[in-house]
């Protein structure tokens, strides 16, 4: 059997960084990794990009050395991703904080308010409603990161949780503060408009659940395989019929639901704002199945059905 020589290159000044000697064909690129972060223990594997080209895309964990486009003496690149964290604890600390947020303007602690109003409750039934369906948002979100999710790349760079949490803590305390303001004003058209709002809210948050537990259900665990997603049994997922990311089309409904029960503009702006980036991520995730897979449903769209 042929063996590989593997020399690694810095991408930026091409000096060379580690020389690995008699790798088996198939070596993946993971094990490569966990070779040169035994020459160089500050890298560890998950903060290591490694590349064919200084400026190309990183290598998948899984390539196979002697299936790449490289001779017997195989030259990469390698890129510093930086100190990289768990997806499991960026979602666990970009959520806690908007569920205890909330609650401290809920119990209106003092400091927030004029003191005559600390620890008071509202005379409006709605929000106090609103605290409710906001905490269950978010234990949900909590619960399926521990209980549902898995995550086909286990790490982000740590830099990224600071921009997360400022987006959602922020959002958090600034709707917060208006729900639950002394002088806060319920919606125009009272209980008819609540109570619309929060079957709209609740089946959205039910389609969005059961899309998580059906995209689980495609990664066996511990795998990164990928499967074009398509409806079960549950009803809920029908919509897979017509859209690609339908865990996002869920989630934009619950914040409409959220809008139309608070009357809120803070509200609506993280409804507006969340709604623009979850078609960011859907066009992406949309390319990617058309890209990969030939035989993917041509009539699905990104986000919202026969729209975008």
């Amino acid at each position: 059997m042929k063996h590989y020589e593997v020399e690694i290159l810095d991408a930026k000044t091409k000096e060379k960084l580690c020389f690995l000697d008699k790798v088996e064909p198939n070596a993946t690129i993971g094990e490569i990794k966990s070779m040169f972060h035994r020459t160089h223990p500050q890298w560890y594997p998950a903060r290591q990009s490694i590349r064919l080209d200084p400026k190309g895309k990183s290598l998948k964990d899984e390539d196979v050395l002697q299936h790449l486009p490289v001779g017997t003496t195989a030259t990469f690149y390698f890129r510093d991703l930086g100190a990289q964290i768990s997806w499991v604890t960026v979602f666990l600390t970009e959520y806690t904080g908007p569920l205890v947020i909330y609650l401290l303007f809920y119990f209106r602690v003092p400091f927030i308010y004029a003191p005559k109003y600390d620890f008071t409750t509202s005379k409006h039934w709605v929000v106090h409603l609103a605290c409710m369906c906001h905490s269950f948002h978010y234990m949900k979100r909590l619960l399926e990161t521990l209980f549902v999710h898995r995550f086909s790349h286990g790490t982000m760079p740590l830099r990224n949780i600071f921009k997360n949490c400022t987006y959602y803590w922020g959002f958090a305390a600034w709707m917060a503060y208006y729900i639950n303001h002394p002088l806060y004003t319920p919606p125009i058209y009272g209980e008819q408009q609540i109570r619309l709002a929060l079957i709209l809210f609740l089946f959205c948050q039910i389609g969005n659940f059961s899309i998580h537990i059906a995209l689980r259900n495609l990664r066996p665990p511990g795998s990164k395989t990928r499967k074009i997603p398509y409806p079960t049994k549950n009803p809920f997922t029908w919509i897979f019929l017509l859209v690609s990311c339908p865990n996002y089309t869920y989630e934009l409904g619950s914040w409409l639901g959220f809008t139309l029960m608070t009357q809120c503009l803070p509200v609506a702006f993280f409804t507006l704002v969340g709604f623009i980036q979850m078609t960011v991520w859907a066009k992406g995730k949309h390319r990617s199945y058309l890209k990969e897979f030939r035989d993917y449903p041509p009539l699905r769209s990104p986000i919202i059905p026969f729209i975008l």
